[in-house]
C-alpha cells in the first residue's frame, strides 16, 4: 500500500502531464449514493486497493459514449448510447479522441466535441458507516464499491494535497470518514458540500473482521478489458457512424459493444444486460460491452492491508513535493 506523500507525489505528476485534463448493481455491491434525498447525507470509510502495486485507493475508468438513432431494422426505435473504452486509460492512442480534439480549433464544433469527449468515474471500496437510504440492504460482503463522478473526485483529491493531512484517509487506525452530501443546482444533483471528517476514527471490530473474512477487492478488476486492435477498428466505425446519424447496427457490431437492451446477433458471446455489467471483473473470453450503467453519477434533476511505508520515507517525499510547490 503507498503512503500518503507516494499519493502525493502520483497526483503533482499527472497533473503536470500534458493532456490532463443506474441502480447500485444486483448483488448490492455498488453503494448507489445518488438515490439519496437532497439535504441528505452518507459517511463512507475508503479502503486500499486490494492490488498493492496501486499507488492510489481507487482505479480510474474512461469511457465515450456514443449516441445512435435507434437500431437499424427496428421500427419505432428511440436513441440508444453504447459505451465504449477510452484507451487513454492504458496510454494509447485514442481514435474517437483524435479526431475530437481537433473540433475544439472551431467553436461551432465545440458541443459537439463535448458530447464525445471521455468520461471519467472512479471506483472505489469501503464501507457504508451512516446509510440514509432506507431501502438498501447491506449485502454478506458489507465492503461496498463506490462509483465516484469528477465532481465528488476533485473534493477527495483535493484534500489529500492538504499539507495538514498526516495520514492516509484509509489507515486502520488513524484513517478518515468522507461524508457525501447531496444538494442540487440548476436542477441537477450537487455534491459540492461533502467533505472529509477533521476527525480519525479506527476502523470497528467488526470491520476488522469483514476484511480479514472477504479481503480487498483488485479494483483494476472491475475496468473494462483494453481493446484490441480489431476493437479499435470497430469503435472508430461505431463513432464515425454515430456522427453521421446513422442507427446502431447490431450485424455489423453486436459482437464487439451492444446497447442496453440489443440482443446478441447469431453466435455472439452472451452477456448479462445488467447495470453491474460495466463493472464486473473481466472474464476470458470477454462477453460485448453492454452500455447500461452510466460512467458518471445518475443525473438526478430536483485480506489483511498491506503494511504502509515507513514514516521517515513518507515524510521525506512530503517534504519535496511541499518545497516544490513553495518555489
Amino acid at each position: 500500500m503507498a503512503s500518503l506523500a507516494e499519493i502525493r507525489a502520483r497526483l503533482a505528476a499527472s497533473e503536470n502531464k500534458p493532456g490532463s485534463g443506474g441502480s447500485g448493481g444486483g448483488d448490492g455491491s455498488i453503494y448507489p449514493h445518488w438515490n439519496m434525498e437532497e439535504g441528505h447525507s452518507a459517511t463512507l470509510r475508503f479502503l486500499p486497493d486490494g492490488n498493492t502495486k496501486n499507488t492510489f485507493f481507487w482505479a480510474e475508468r474512461a469511457m465515450i459514449r456514443l449516441p445512435f438513432n435507434g437500431v437499424k431494422g427496428e421500427m419505432d426505435s428511440k436513441q440508444v448510447f453504447v459505451q465504449v473504452p477510452c484507451v487513454e486509460m492504458w496510454g494509447d492512442t485514442c481514435p474517437v479522441l483524435t479526431e475530437v480534439r481537433t473540433w475544439f480549433k472551431d467553436k461551432s464544433l465545440e458541443d459537439m466535441g463535448r458530447k464525445y469527449w471521455k468520461k471519467r468515474s472512479y471506483i472505489f471500496q469501503g464501507f457504508v458507516r451512516e446509510n440514509p437510504l432506507h431501502d438498501d440492504k447491506t449485502p454478506a460482503n458489507p465492503i461496498r464499491r463506490f462509483i465516484i463522478g469528477p465532481q465528488i473526485f476533485t473534493i477527495i483529491k483535493g484534500a489529500l494535497m492538504d499539507p495538514e493531512l498526516e495520514e492516509l484517509p484509509t489507515d486502520l487506525l488513524r484513517g478518515l470518514d468522507f461524508r457525501i452530501t447531496k444538494g442540487a443546482k440548476g436542477g441537477f444533483a450537487d455534491y459540492n458540500s461533502s467533505k472529509w471528517s477533521r476527525k480519525e476514527s479506527a476502523l470497528t471490530e467488526a470491520e476488522q473482521a469483514a476484511i480479514a473474512e472477504h479481503g480487498l477487492y483488485d479494483l483494476g478488476s472491475f475496468l473494462p478489458k483494453k481493446p484490441t486492435d480489431v476493437d479499435l477498428r470497430i469503435i472508430k466505425e461505431m463513432f464515425e457512424a454515430s456522427v453521421d446519424g446513422q442507427s446502431y447496427d447490431t450485424e455489423r457490431w453486436g459482437t464487439y459493444f451492444r446497447p442496453a437492451g440489443v440482443a446478441a446477433p447469431a453466435g455472439a458471446a452472451p452477456a448479462v444486460e445488467t447495470d453491474e455489467d460495466a463493472l464486473a471483473p473481466v472474464a476470458k473470453p470477454a462477453p460485448a460491452v453492454i452500455s447500461e450503467f452510466d460512467d458518471e453519477e445518475p443525473a438526478v434533476a430536483t485480506a489483511p492491508v498491506a503494511a504502509k511505508a515507513s514514516t521517515d520515507k513518507a515524510q521525506d517525499i512530503l517534504a519535496m513535493i511541499r518545497s516544490r510547490q513553495k518555489a
